[in-house]
């Protein structure tokens, strides 16, 4: 923790004034942005690149890349549990140079892909190996960075901390969104199809490159080096989060949940529902989403530091009573015309933002030191692969079917659930001191 001290010279007493680590915790931050580029990249320019990878039909073949998509989100909880279990015993630094090598060569190896005419069944093969390699190391990332985050923090500035986490996300996200707008309006669609989409995956590689540089030099946090003989004593760590911990567990599967959907369906599934089947303008989508995603980054820091005010529940609860009541009126708004998507991308990221700021300050608070990496990477991950790695296949299924409202009541009644756990089953955890 770094601080400088400074003489209260009117009245000669010393005072000491908390200064923020700014380059460890963008360190820590800056492979959960590459991760969340990557990812949404490819949700993001799928509709150009599937029919090159995949064979049949256009929308057979967006199916196609949805459903590789969702599938390497079940690998996940694999990378949650074997590289939050690596986290815990061997440190969270480790854990996190291993995630952002992963990612970064699934990117490249999408950017430099050949095309199912080139190879056959080949290419959605090796497609489907880098994203299995991503789903690892996403699955990984979220768990050692929440930890290291929650672990470097004072307790009450953890959520100014944890804000920094889904700052640098939105960040990138946004450049995703902006490189998605920018490229619509530059290149013609058969440019995007044949040789365009390639250019996103390989910034993505090089944004990899860069992040694992920076995460070098970071050091271990004190409290892992405190717990570090414990965790490693530790025989059943996934069963024991369940059994010692299971309150912790329903609330961290209940947030995430809703978290996951609300994020999926702005981030992800929203581009390509509108296009395909409402008749939405791509370049009009992706300049909403991202001036949207613009302020959404804006809420990061504020939102953090009210919930180290104010408490973490109150917040949470207004989240979810937010997507509960207002996800199926604003499903209404989908479609032509950028102020209607704009509409819905920042009502929908604006109640988000009550949830992202301050995700890693209330993950880290549920468990633990010697059982929180692989506490949040298990049962973080496993619900974001059963909720988020299908929330655009089944918008896609469901549009196709003409039953795209049944999507927005699914998200509905996720967020009423969750609102009753935050209301009733989870403690107010600003401020706690972690082991």
């Amino acid at each position: 923790m770094t601080t400088i001290s400074s003489s209260d010279r009117q009245n000669g007493r010393s005072t000491v004034r908390h200064r923020m680590p700014v380059r460890t915790i963008i360190a820590a931050s800056v492979g959960n942005a590459v991760e969340w580029f990557d990812w949404t990249v490819y949700a993001t320019f799928a509709v150009f690149f599937a029919g090159q990878i995949f064979p049949g039909d256009a929308t057979g073949a967006l199916l196609a890349a949805f459903l590789t998509y969702a599938l390497a989100f079940f690998f996940r909880p694999l990378g949650g549990i074997l590289i939050g279990r690596l986290a815990d015993v061997r440190g969270r630094k480790a854990g996190m140079l291993l995630t952002i090598a992963l990612m970064a060569g699934g990117s490249l190896l999408i950017a430099i892909l050949p095309t199912f005419s080139v190879v056959g069944w080949l290419s959605p093969a090796l497609l489907f190996i880098a994203r299995v390699a991503q789903g690892v190391s996403l699955g990984g990332e979220v768990s050692n960075a929440s930890s290291y985050l929650g672990e470097i923090a004072p307790p009450e500035r953890r959520g100014r901390y944890s804000a920094f986490f889904y700052m640098s996300t939105g960040f990138t996200v946004l450049l995703a969104s902006l490189l998605g707008a920018f490229m619509t309006t530059v290149l013609s669609p058969d440019q995007l199809m044949t040789w365009g989409w390639r250019i996103p995956f390989l910034i993505g590689a090089l944004l990899g490159l860069v992040g694992l540089w920076m995460r070098r030099g970071m050091s271990e946090s004190a409290k892992f080096e405190e717990a570090r003989e414990r965790a490693q004593s530790v025989q059943r760590p996934l069963w024991t989060t369940l059994t010692k911990h299971p309150r912790s567990v329903l609330i961290l599967v209940a947030l995430t949940m809703i978290g996951t959907l609300t994020y999926y369906t702005n981030f992800s599934a929203l581009a390509p529902y509108a296009i395909t089947f409402k008749g939405a303008g791509k370049s009009e989508v992706f300049w909403a989403l991202s001036l949207a995603t613009a302020v959404f980054v804006g809420l990061q820091y504020p939102v953090g530091a009210l919930s180290d005010r104010i408490g973490r529940k109150p917040l949470l609860i207004a989240m979810t009573a937010g997507i509960a009541v207002l996800t199926v009126p604003l499903s209404a708004l989908v479609g032509p015309g950028f102020w209607n998507m704009f509409s819905v991308y920042m009502v929908g990221l604006g109640l988000y933002s009550l949830h992202s700021a301050l995700n890693p300050a209330f993950a880290s608070e549920l468990f633990p030191t010697h059982l929180r990496a692989i506490g949040i990477g298990s049962w973080y991950n496993l619900t974001v692969a059963t909720f988020g790695g299908t929330a655009t296949l089944v918008v896609t299924w469901l549009g196709g079917l003409g039953l795209g409202q049944v999507f927005f009541w699914y998200v509905s009644v996720a967020a009423a659930l969750a609102f009753l756990v935050v209301l009733f089953v989870m403690p107010e955890t600003k401020g706690k001191m972690l082991d």
